[in-house]
């Protein structure tokens, strides 16, 4: 027991207090850019539930549809990089909503037929210990991620939430297939207990029924690849293979096409067979490891997403007049 507390106090007295000198995109500075927003357009920031830390999960509504689509990021800690390029996003459909101008060749008046829900970072927790950001951990929750990061200072490979659970492995379709070397909480791959268990996976779940978004998409990190295809029902193929194509096509990433047994517990498997409507998970950057994309890759991957998102509501619109 001695030594385990001594093991404990030695790594406590290394750990990296403050975010890492390199650039990154913190929730600090989120949450910033978000007041920013709210002050200049004027937009409600819903709330839409806490972190396990007690941090507010934050929502976006940009147009007046009814009908709408839903961008999530950053379900991941080390994946922030989609959490920039959402909120990117947002304030230049934003300023060209306003001022009545094209995003790109897609009028932005279709936002008045199909709104966007922006979730910029449904992790925020992850994200800052991700970062070497600890301050909102008390001393017995240091020790406790030190211990599910394996006993190691490299914070940068950290992928799960402050509890240790992967979001992405935590919905309710495919969960009891999932098979991992994970059995407990750890910086990756643990998918929890039970299926909606974390509460970040538990208010997307809830928040994305409530909005009823005709499609949707969960942003990540990493390898330029768009993952559309789910046990889809046979006659929603055409239409969900089309719309991926098109997305592909504007982001120069690859369209993955899964193997028979795959199995699912992610969000884009969870609304692709809870809702019937076209899901995917579209990954930013370059290949990289268990780390985050360098922040200069973000210009490349912004230029090659940035009409995704008015594409996509141009796509729902379609849907919605046939």
């Amino acid at each position: 027991m001695r030594k385990i507390i001594l093991i404990v106090l030695i790594g406590l007295l290394f750990f990296p207090e403050a975010p890492r000198s390199e650039q990154v995109y913190s929730p600090g500075q989120m949450e910033k850019d978000l007041q920013e927003i709210q002050d200049q357009y004027k937009f409600e920031v819903q709330k839409i539930g806490k972190t396990e830390k007690g941090k507010y999960i934050k929502a976006v509504k940009l147009g007046k549809g009814k009908k709408s689509i839903l961008l999530v990021g950053s379900h991941h800690g080390r994946e922030w990089l989609s959490s920039i390029l959402l909120m990117t996003m947002l304030k230049d459909y934003a300023a060209a909503y306003q001022a009545g101008k094209p995003i790109g060749g897609f009028p932005s008046g279709l936002l008045d037929e199909v709104s966007i829900w922006f979730i910029p970072m449904l992790n925020p927790d992850g994200v800052s210990i991700q970062q070497g950001d600890l301050s909102n951990l008390n001393f017995l929750e240091k020790a406790g991620v030190w211990r599910m990061n394996r006993y190691s200072t490299n914070w940068s490979r950290w992928k799960a939430n402050a509890k240790g659970i992967d979001l992405n492995r935590q919905y309710p379709i495919g969960w009891e297939e999932v098979m991992s070397d994970a059995k407990k909480p750890t910086y990756q791959f643990y998918k929890g207990e039970q299926p909606l268990e974390a509460t970040e996976v538990k208010a997307l779940a809830d928040f994305t029924k409530k909005v009823d978004p005709t499609i949707a998409v969960s942003y990540h990190t990493s390898g330029r690849e768009i993952f559309w295809h789910y046990k889809n029902k046979r006659e929603n193929m055409a239409r969900d293979y089309g719309i991926a194509k098109k997305t592909a096509e504007l982001t120069g990433y690859e369209l993955t096409f899964p193997e028979k047994e795959a199995v699912g517990s992610g969000f884009t498997d969870w609304f692709i067979t809870e809702f019937k409507r076209p899901g995917m998970t579209i990954e930013l950057s370059y290949l990289v490891d268990e780390t985050n994309p360098p922040f200069s890759v973000f210009p490349e991957e912004w230029k090659r997403n940035r009409l995704v998102g008015i594409m996509l509501v141009k796509e729902a619109n379609k849907l919605h007049n046939k």
